[in-house]
């Protein structure tokens, strides 16, 4: 029996791959959760304008309202001039343009179908997917790299993740490539392929897209290119090391850009939810606290509010009287002075940011079509065990996301020192790219709480459970491999 069972998996591993395994695993996982009537996604909660209007998308008229409870499927195309100008500029653009060329040429010049941006986002996920679990197990098609290949599937084919395919919002690009920055890093780390430069050029391009895909990115730029300093250390590349220099300036650069690109309304906006989810948050005085900051106690009363109000506000956010008075005395510099001035209030902020760190899939909005028998705002529970098991298991402690990260990093440098004196690369490689993921882990939170408060707190940390989760698959995947010190012999080649 012992025999039959190992002829089957030796005949099993000579045709499936354990990377095809994966791709395949999460190509039927999410692709009945996306396409299969009745399809899931996520509603609006307010965001898409941002992104369909610049596109040439718009909302059909109904008798109902569209935010938040129920998935839309259904928008219309403009025929005419768009007369909107672009006012976010973010890489997502690409991947709407493309959802709209198939629709327009599979389907309709006049109705888009939210399943062409899920197509799209699937289509690139799966590569993505692919090249992760080929990265962590090539050229190995042992047990232990069908394990591994079946754990990416069961952390990174959850449904908290998938469901944002069917929407506009611009976490679907950022998931997607991260996957692919991670997985071309950790080639060139284990040496794939035969060939550098296609693993360099895609780390580039996936760094620059995911900066550029939301404005929130720009402190990223930081982040990555720590990472990308690893790739100087590869062997036999000095003549391209002033490429990488080149690629690490236009990291840097791309988040400036995107960073300067910020509208004034956005701006605004931010100021705003900074001081009415954020400073006057965690406090059991507020008023006190802001008028010591010469900000007019009254103002206190604004507490929770957003700037784009769907009830009654208690004073119109864009008035004059609140830029005046407000907005003008509360920008960056006063709220950093402001928690400067009040550490418990701020750490207070950080552990509530810590507690939304596993909450990838938002609770806000539904993830149901309507008509199809669930609730308004009804959650999807279908294959969403790892983030429910992290959601109820991850301590929400911002001290212990930071020790989690220093961890980590001191965990790598042992491969890192180790890798030094013996003139190898994947410890570096590696140790650059742990430390890039774990800067996203402690300081995320931080931009988070002073550039917007506690406002949709769960979507702006949204690389941070994606950095903590591609951290451990790499930790697992070196613990089962015996390659977390000793990296001698892992280096392979096609």
């Amino acid at each position: 029996m012992k025999k039959f069972i190992y002829n089957c998996l030796n005949k099993f591993s000579k045709f499936v791959s354990p990377a095809l395994l994966a791709t395949v695993l999460a190509a039927i996982i999410s692709g009945i959760l996306l396409f299969v009537p009745p399809i899931h996604g996520l509603a609006d909660n307010g965001d898409f304008y941002r992104s369909i209007l610049s596109n040439g998308i718009y909302r059909l008229p109904t008798s109902y309202s569209q935010y938040s409870d129920f998935v839309i499927t259904k928008f219309g195309i403009m025929q005419y001039f768009n007369e909107n100008n672009v006012s976010v500029l973010s890489s997502q653009t690409i991947f709407i343009q493309i959802a709209l060329l198939l629709n327009k040429l599979f389907y309709s010049r006049t109705i888009f179908d939210i399943r062409f941006m899920g197509l799209v986002y699937y289509l690139f996920y799966l590569g993505g997917i692919y090249l992760l679990t080929n990265a962590f197990v090539r050229p190995y098609r042992k047990v232990k790299s069908y394990v591994m290949g079946l754990l990416i599937v069961f952390i990174f084919a959850d449904s908290a993740y998938t469901l944002y395919f069917n929407s506009f919002f611009a976490e679907p690009g950022m998931f997607i490539l991260m996957l692919y920055l991670c997985a071309s890093i950790i080639s060139l780390a284990r040496n794939i392929y035969s060939r550098r430069w296609p693993m360099t050029f895609l780390f580039f391009i996936s760094t620059i897209l995911l900066i550029t895909n939301k404005q929130q990115n720009a402190p990223l730029a930081l982040s990555f290119g720590v990472v990308a300093i690893g790739i100087m250390f590869l062997p036999h590349f000095r003549a391209r090391r002033m490429a990488t220099a080149l690629g690490i300036v236009l990291v840097l650069m791309s988040g400036v850009g995107i960073y300067k690109s910020i509208g004034s309304e956005i701006v605004g906006a931010n100021t705003f939810q900074t001081f009415s989810h954020g400073t006057l948050l965690e406090t059991s005085d507020p008023t006190k606290k802001i008028e010591r900051g010469g900000v007019d106690g009254q103002f206190a009363l604004m507490r929770n509010e957003n700037y784009y109000s769907k009830n009654y506000a208690t004073l119109d956010p864009g008035s004059k009287y609140v830029k005046k008075h407000l907005m003008d005395k509360t920008g960056f510099a006063w709220i950093v002075r402001y928690y400067a001035g009040n550490l418990k209030q701020f750490n207070n902020l950080l552990d509530v940011a810590a507690k939304d760190v596993t909450a990838v899939q938002p609770r806000a909005v539904g993830n149901f079509v309507r008509n199809s028998g669930h609730k308004p705002g009804e959650q999807v529970k279908y294959f969403t065990v790892y983030s429910s098991l992290m959601g109820a298991f991850f301590p929400g402690k911002y001290a212990f996301d930071c020790l989690l990260a220093i961890g980590f990093i001191a965990v790598y440098s042992v491969g890192f020192y180790l890798d030094i004196k013996a003139k190898r690369y994947m410890g570096i490689l590696r140790f650059f790219l742990i430390f890039g993921l774990m800067t996203v882990v402690v300081f995320v939170p931080i931009v988070s709480i002073v550039g917007d408060g506690d406002a949709d707190l769960a979507k702006h940390l949204f690389l941070v459970p994606v950095s903590l989760n591609m951290s451990l698959l790499m930790f697992i995947s070196d613990l089962i491999n015996h390659t977390l010190w000793n990296t001698e012999g892992d280096e392979v080649s096609e």
